[in-house]
Parts: C-alpha cells; sequence; structure tokens
C-alpha cells in the first residue's frame, strides 16, 4: 500500500465518526506531505486548523493508522510556508548544490502553489436550493440572495442573528456559495475564532523580519478579497486587539465596495461588550433576524432531510409532527434526532415507523418537558399554565386583568430569563412596541419590592422552566 493509498484508507476511516460539517471543516482540506520513520507530516490550510488538529482530533488520526497498520505514529501539522522552509532545509542536505540553485528550485513554484492553496473555507453542499424557507427566516434568505446578487452593492454589510443552531451558517454559505458560482469574486469564510487565532499568529512570532512577512499575509488574507463572511462575531468580546484589527479590516474592505457578511448570536445593539465604534458599523447595513422556527417550518425542514434518509419510505406523518413537537429551538438537534431514530431503525428493521416505535427510539434522547429552554415561547407556556390561560391569550389583544396581569408577568420573565430585546420580546407578545415591555417589567419589578405573594408566584413559574 501506497502512501497515498494509505491517507485516502485513513480519510475513509475516520469520516463516519464525524457528521459532515466536521469533517469537511477539518479533515477535507488536510494534505499528506510524507511518512518517514513513523512520523506522518500534514498540510494544513490554516493556523486554526493546527490547534484543532492538535487538541481534538489527533487521536482519530491515531486510531485510524493504527488500526490500518497496527502502528503508532507521531504527527505534525504544518503550513505552507512552513512546509516550504522545511522542505529547503532538507533540500539542503541531500543535494549538494549552491546556495543559488538551491533558491532557484525551491522559490520558483511558490506562485502557482500559493495560487492552488487559497480556500473560501465554503462547504458547497450549503445552498439556497436546500435552505428551507419559513416566516422566521424569509427576510433573511432574501436578503442573502439580493446581497449575492449585487455583492457590495447593497445592505452591506449584511448582518445575520438569531440564537445558536437556527441556519445563520447554511445562510452565510449559501450567499458565498452563489458569489463564488456566479462571479470571480474571491470569498472567504471564517469564524471569529479564525480571524483571532490568525491575528494573535502575528503576535507570537519571535521574528521581526519573519513577523512582517505574516502580518502581510494575514493582511492579504482578509483584505484583498471581494466578499468576506465573519461566522459568530461575538467570540471577539474581550479580544481588544483583535477587534481593533477587525475594525481597521472592515473599514479597509467597506471604503472599497468589498461585501461583508457578519453573523451573531444577538443583535448588534445587544453586543455590549464589543467596541461601538464595531458596534454603530455593524448598523450601517441590513441587521437581519432569524426567528426559532415555527411548528410548520420544522415539519418542512424534516421532511426535507427525510428525502435523503432511508426511513422516509416507512414513517407515519404523525411522527413528523411529534419530533416537531420535541425541537423547538434548534435545527441542528432536529437532525440529531433524526440520525438517532435512523440508527434504531436500522437495529430494530420494523415494517413501519409510526408513533410507538419513534417514541421508543427516541426515549432517551428527547427530552419531552416542555419547558426545557428558557425561550420566550417556554416561558409563554409555563406562564399560561400557571394562571390557567391559554398561550394565545398572552399574544392576543384582550386587556381584560386576567389576561394583562399574566401577560405582563410573562414579557418580565422573558426580559429577566432570556437575552431577547425588547422589540423581539415584544413582537412574540402579538407585535406589541417595546414601550408596553418596558412598561411591564417596571410594573413587576416595582411590585416584588414589596409583594412576596408575587415572588412566590414566578418562583413556582420558574420551576416549571
Amino acid at each position: 500500500m501506497t502512501d497515498k493509498d494509505l491517507w485516502n484508507a485513513v480519510l475513509e476511516e475516520i469520516k463516519p465518526d464525524l457528521n459532515v460539517m466536521s469533517y469537511r471543516a477539518w479533515f477535507q482540506n488536510l494534505k499528506l506531505i510524507k511518512i518517514k520513520d513513523n512520523k506522518v507530516i500534514i498540510q494544513v490550510p490554516l493556523e486554526a486548523h493546527k490547534h484543532v488538529m492538535k487538541t481534538i482530533y489527533t487521536n482519530y488520526l491515531d486510531d485510524a493508522f493504527y488500526k490500518l497498520t497496527n502502528k503508532n505514529y507521531e504527527f505534525e501539522f504544518l503550513l505552507q510556508e512552513e512546509l516550504d522552509d522545511s522542505l529547503f532545509q532538507s533540500s539542503s542536505i541531500v543535494d549538494n548544490v549552491d546556495n543559488f540553485s538551491k533558491k532557484e528550485v525551491v522559490v520558483t513554484p511558490t506562485v502557482p502553489i500559493i495560487e492552488e492553496l487559497w480556500e473560501t473555507n465554503l462547504i458547497p453542499e450549503l445552498n439556497f436550493d436546500n435552505y428551507i424557507v419559513g416566516d422566521s427566516n424569509r427576510l433573511a434568505k432574501t436578503a442573502g440572495m439580493i446581497v449575492a446578487e449585487q455583492p457590495g452593492k447593497v445592505h452591506n454589510p449584511l448582518f445575520i442573528y438569531g440564537k445558536s443552531g437556527l441556519g445563520k451558517t447554511h445562510l452565510m454559505h449559501a450567499i458565498g456559495n452563489y458569489i463564488v458560482n456566479h462571479s470571480k469574486k474571491k470569498v472567504l469564510y471564517a469564524t471569529s475564532e479564525m480571524f483571532k487565532d490568525d491575528y494573535i499568529n502575528i503576535s507570537n512570532n519571535d521574528n521581526k523580519d519573519n513577523n512582517i512577512q505574516v502580518a502581510a499575509n494575514f493582511k492579504r488574507k482578509y483584505r484583498d478579497i471581494d466578499v468576506l463572511i465573519i461566522d459568530d462575531i461575538q467570540y471577539l468580546v474581550g479580544a481588544e486587539k483583535t477587534q481593533q484589527e477587525f475594525f481597521h479590516t472592515f473599514n479597509h474592505l467597506h471604503q472599497s465596495n468589498k461585501q461583508i457578511i457578519i453573523s451573531s448570536d444577538r443583535s448588534p445593539e445587544d453586543l455590549k461588550l464589543l467596541e461601538e465604534r464595531l458596534r454603530s458599523r455593524f448598523m450601517w447595513g441590513l441587521p437581519v433576524d432569524i426567528y426559532p422556527p415555527d411548528f410548520e417550518l420544522r415539519c418542512k425542514i424534516i421532511r426535507a432531510k427525510l428525502k435523503n434518509m432511508t426511513i422516509s419510505a416507512k414513517i407515519d406523518e404523525n411522527v413528523i409532527e411529534y419530533i416537531a413537537n420535541s425541537c423547538q429551538n434548534d435545527i441542528r438537534f432536529l437532525e440529531g434526532i433524526l440520525n438517532r431514530l435512523m440508527a434504531y431503525t436500522a437495529m430494530i428493521v420494523p415494517n413501519k415507523v409510526d408513533l410507538n416505535f419513534a417514541i421508543e427510539a427516541l426515549a432517551d434522547f428527547v427530552n419531552n418537558n416542555i419547558y426545557k429552554e428558557k425561550s420566550i415561547e417556554s416561558i409563554q407556556k409555563a406562564v399560561a399554565d400557571y394562571y390557567k390561560i391559554r398561550v394565545e391569550d398572552l399574544k392576543g389583544k384582550r386587556r381584560s386583568a386576567d389576561i394583562a396581569y399574566p401577560r405582563q408577568v410573562a414579557m418580565y420573565l422573558s426580559r429577566v430569563l432570556t437575552e431577547e430585546n425588547l422589540n423581539r420580546i415584544g413582537l412574540e407578545f402579538g407585535g406589541r412596541d417595546h414601550s408596553t415591555v418596558i412598561h411591564a417589567c417596571d410594573k413587576i419589578t416595582e411590585e416584588l419590592k414589596t409583594n412576596k405573594v408575587l415572588d412566590n408566584q414566578l418562583k413556582e413559574i420558574q420551576n416549571k422552566i
């Protein structure tokens, strides 16, 4: 077996143990350089890959190599520039040629290699065609398609925000892939952690001459592009110097009419720990919110995902509804539920996947407590149950005391227990103005100072959540 065959076999051994996104993000772009004396040298595209491979995924490589060769290996992860240095040093030992000719041999091919190694970091499978749309994400998709058609001309920056697991990353990849497939523009997708790691790499470099080159490479990577997509910007909180660098990168791209797309788990005004000048710039373009999917959209997403699964022909409609009701706030968790159901079906091999079978298969996986997350929806359910009214009453227009007071309690708890802003809370209570939410919160806060009964009631409701 050649080294190349062994490497391909190792990757095939690892692939089933990871989800598609993890495999594509961390393993797909690795390149085997050589295997010698039980040492495996692997080229990685980014500094972030070195850290992640060393701290998280080395054991996957170790297990796969041992299973295939019955040997233990040492792994070294190198960037392109480190690889060039390594090869240059080894060639100076092996080849008895003068320094000038050695430099010619090593340096000449670097230009085409750099071009080949440019990576968008985009996942091709995440596109607009398989991005399922409902009322909760329709505006975000529409804005994304406009940006994809005219990058740098409208909605710049496009700021997409919402809770984790609602499809922000999918939408960003879809925008990037559309631009790549319909233009010659240079696109880069990176998480804020990747940006931070690349920037820290400059500070940690002791060699001043090399540091200048690393800094130049950093600026070329993040500024010499047409579209910059940054995921999870909230993780720049606390990294003051990295925020400063991102500020300058943002300004450079925006002044050059280059498109910037940013995602966060909260709106720009709620990113209180980020620099004010950054937050104000995030508002220059279009901030769009992605809400948790409603029941209808969750069912659509489940049906779409089932099309690629072997159990699709066996599954009853009421099973789809059961799963949709069991997972209300996180699309990733939906995928986990379906994978669990498929695995259980493969083991038992039933003729039909009905509701009883699904309940049995997911008994230890699905938390049937409907108040399992501190979301506005779960708070509304808990409050409605406590006061013996309907959730629809909390969202409706009735102002009688038996409805208005529980509504104020629910608004207060939504403000205290979640990170949602006033506008979002008002929207979830029938489209009420943020001033109504402020009034409700102030009233309950004031009453709690003297009303011990209310204090106990709120504790009982919180115990339900």
